[in-house]
């Protein structure tokens, strides 16, 4: 991961360095010492991610060890940034305002101090502020008999990344039974990269329960495709470890498959597939061979990457729900902006299409480094509702 994204970390951390020593920091003092002092905490980051990189394996520890370096970079570089561009902006500017470039530093302190605060807030409190959403689904279709239904959501665990905070582990398990929902669903990406990242926690997540069972599906993550391997065989045995442990956990995976769900004598379809994404996500899914034998029936879809609900399911299903997950939106979220917007048009939450749902849940788990800001972890309970025609 870090290999893919180093030379944009260094990129970001030399501009803001060299702009803020050439347009400060030279000028507050002629001791040479002090002025090298200035780049001690850059310094110290440059050797932390050579190093990393170096050793670069992919284990529980190196994950953690990633990203609290990222948190300490982000606590540095994006509030230097912000102030640049700021400060960039009211020397510019000073021409048609005297006092452009005085306003333009206070600013971008403010900005700074600010940006320094969320990421410390989203590292210490925001990654395992965990909310309950409630929202609801209508349609003419369901079974009367389900009207109420109760399907606990949590999609994007990243276990590798929280693994090594059991007690946050076991409070998002005792929250999520508390819910007491008829069913419990998970929507994909259990870990980053390993199935060993379960080590420690699987016997938490197996505490989860509920009266029509729990299950899942495999979301990108989940394929182990962003870490060399010493041969696909050795990949494709983690894959299959992943899905023994799941078992082991009384978790059912729908692997291109489906579960019916009894009350009395009618019954709805619950229908998982594998990972059906764009390029250079995995395109795993078989949404036909799934969806064998559920015909007439009121539908709910798992499936991981939201953008499969306007490629497949729309146009080619009569499925009156889906669930997924994958976009984290991005992790932050602020006055109701995601970065996921530039990415996937349907990123967070509820989106109806003639009379058709699509739920994007934004992950319980973080990849890489346990962040969020905004975008605060969640569980979501859908409740279904029978439509009177």
């Amino acid at each position: 991961m870090l290999q893919r994204i180093t030379l944009f970390l260094l990129i970001c951390m030399v501009l803001s360095d060299w702009y803020i020593y050439a347009a400060y920091i030279r000028h507050l003092t002629r001791r040479w010492w002090l002025r090298l002092l200035y780049f001690l905490p850059s310094l110290v980051l440059l050797v932390t991610l050579v190093i990393l990189v170096i050793h670069e394996d992919y284990s529980a520890r190196q994950t953690h060890l990633t990203g609290l370096f990222v948190i300490v970079y982000m606590a540095f570089t994006i509030p230097k940034g912000l102030f640049c561009l700021f400060s960039l902006l009211g020397r510019a500017s000073r021409r048609l305002w005297k006092p452009a470039a005085t306003v333009g530093t206070a600013s971008g302190l403010f900005v700074a101090l600010s940006s320094m605060a969320m990421v410390l807030y989203g590292t210490i409190c925001g990654w395992h502020r965990y909310e309950v959403k409630e929202v609801s689904f209508e349609s003419a279709d369901l079974p009367e008999a389900f009207d109420g239904y109760r399907i606990v959501q949590f999609s994007d665990l990243h276990i590798g990344t929280i693994a090594g905070y059991p007690r946050r582990v076991q409070e998002l398990v005792d929250l999520m039974n508390r819910q007491q929902g008829d069913l419990i669903v998970f929507t994909g990406d259990l870990v980053n990269h390993r199935a060993t990242e379960l080590d420690g926690v699987e016997n938490i997540l197996k505490q989860l329960h509920a009266p029509d069972g729990v299950f899942s599906v495999l979301g990108n993550h989940d394929y182990s495709t962003y870490i060399r391997w010493n041969s696909p065989r050795e990949r494709a045995a983690n894959l299959e470890e992943l899905k023994q442990r799941q078992a082991r956990m009384g978790w059912q995976m729908l692997n291109n498959a489906h579960a019916l769900i009894h009350r009395g004598d009618t019954c709805i379809a619950l229908i998982g597939v594998e990972n059906q994404g764009y390029p250079p996500f995995p395109e795993r899914g078989d949404l036909p061979k799934a969806m064998k034998g559920t015909e007439g029936m009121f539908k709910v879809l798992l499936s991981h990457d939201p953008t499969h609900w306007r490629r497949e399911v729309l146009p080619d299903t009569d499925i009156q729900l889906m669930l997924a997950g994958h976009t984290h939106a991005m992790q932050f979220l602020l006055f109701g902006f995601t970065p996921a917007s530039w990415f996937y048009p349907e990123n967070r939450g509820m989106y109806l299409e003639n009379e058709r749902g699509l739920y994007v849940n934004i992950g319980a788990g973080e990849v890489m480094l346990p962040f969020r800001f905004g975008a605060w972890p969640e569980i979501t309970v859908i409740t279904l509702h029978k439509k009177q025609k």
